[in-house]
């Protein structure tokens, strides 16, 4: 499929820089080596993370030469941006095995075979003490500590590393490294994919620009898309749950959901916007939003079945056809160490959260307490939100 350059350069794009420049270069036909920078510091994958990854993919349908950078290096460190505090560092092994399944993520969306993989650490591992220096000269300190982030922790007496400093200038340098023509990532990473700018000036290279896409809202629609916040749609998971995800997110998500979540065409968009105006049910648009989402993850048929199912379960009030069954190691369970070992949710705090709001039943009860302790002398029935459902005996 041949990608305009309206679309490149506009959809699900939050900003350009330089845009004239850029402009100029894709209507040159000149082969772009268009760079998307990750620390693979997990190994799971959401519709946040595809945002990106959607937009390299137009690129390379659009005949560029894509390269895909795995920090193994610079994920040792972890990037401070928007982090109240300094990250725990991951070992050299840890982010090489999650960039395996990183890898084996994105090809759902990129054609692998036709991406260069690099890894930062063959040459910022090779850099001599003087380099840094050198490196250090582009940038001040009073650059650095400008960034809102450095100056939350200030505010708050949090302590700020030299190290962390470091980040965007190896950053900076991996575009060098890599002859960089172009850099994608998130609003969120906009300092440090613009440090790339000066280094590569100060070692002679034609300045790269720069293309920012928008932060994905989570399905509850307040905070951005993060496993930790359990408000994410993993594109590993099931049909059913996937479906059913989005068809929890509020009205106002529609729109941008279909952008950048989905591959719809620009024109499909401005109607779709229209019908949202004119006033047309946000469920219907919500049911073709997650019907597209299914389809491109799995299959055609997976998202016929998911919205079959959630019709049954839903507008019927039904409990799902199968319901899985699983033995438990002791009769007695507080709530949420048993959402935690059943993996019903993400992490014990996903679990507190989801029986404070309500959303945790044990047998079609509702939970009041995190407090409370569930007794397996018979088997129960457990539901997390409206989509997950387990059976749990000792």
């Amino acid at each position: 499929m041949k990608i305009d350059l309206n679309t490149l350069l506009n959809r699900g794009v939050a900003d350009v820089i330089v845009r004239e420049e850029l402009e100029k270069k894709l209507k040159s036909g000149k082969k772009l080596r268009v760079k998307l920078g990750i620390d693979p510091s997990g190994a799971d994958l959401h519709l946040g993370h595809m945002v990106v990854i959607k937009k390299l993919r137009e690129f390379q349908e659009a005949g560029h030469h894509i390269m895909l950078l795995f920090g193994n290096f610079t994920g040792q460190i972890g990037d401070p941006t928007d982090k109240l505090n300094s990250r725990p560092p991951k070992t050299q092994k840890e982010l090489e095995k999650n960039a395996k399944t990183y890898l084996d993520q994105v090809s759902k969306v990129l054609d692998i075979k036709k991406i260069e993989v690099m890894w930062n650490a063959d040459w910022l591992g090779k850099l001599k003490f003087a380099d840094v220096v050198n490196l250090a000269q582009v940038f001040t300190v009073h650059q650095m500590l400008e960034r809102d982030m450095y100056q939350d922790r200030i505010k708050k007496n949090n302590p700020i590393y030299m190290h962390e400093f470091l980040y965007p200038l190896m950053q900076g340098y991996d575009s060098v490294a890599m002859k960089a023509d172009l850099e994608l990532g998130g609003t969120d990473q906009t300092f440090n994919l613009l440090a790339g700018r000066p280094i590569q000036k100060a070692y002679e290279q034609e300045p790269q620009n720069v293309l920012t896409v928008p932060l994905l809202i989570g399905t509850d629609g307040k905070d951005k898309m993060g496993k930790s916040l359990g408000n994410y749609i993993g594109i590993n998971e099931s049909p059913k749950d996937m479906f059913g995800k989005t068809m929890s997110i509020t009205d106002d998500l529609i729109l941008d959901y279909f952008e950048l979540a989905t591959d719809v065409t620009m024109e499909e968009l401005k109607k779709i916007k229209k019908e949202l105006s004119s006033g047309k049910n946000p469920r219907d648009l919500k049911v073709r939003l997650a019907k597209e989402i299914v389809t491109f993850y799995h299959s055609k048929k997976d998202a016929d079945n998911a919205e079959q199912e959630f019709i049954n379960m839903f507008q019927k009030k039904d409990l799902p056809d199968e319901i899985d069954t699983k033995k438990m190691s002791k009769k007695t369970w507080n709530i949420v160490d048993l959402l935690a070992e059943t993996k019903l949710v993400g992490s014990k705090s996903e679990g507190r959260r989801m029986v404070e709001q309500g959303g945790v039943k044990i047998d079609q009860e509702k939970v009041e307490s995190i407090d409370e302790e569930i007794s397996l002398s018979s088997e129960k029935l457990v539901q997390v939100g409206k989509r997950k459902f387990l059976k749990v005996k000792a």
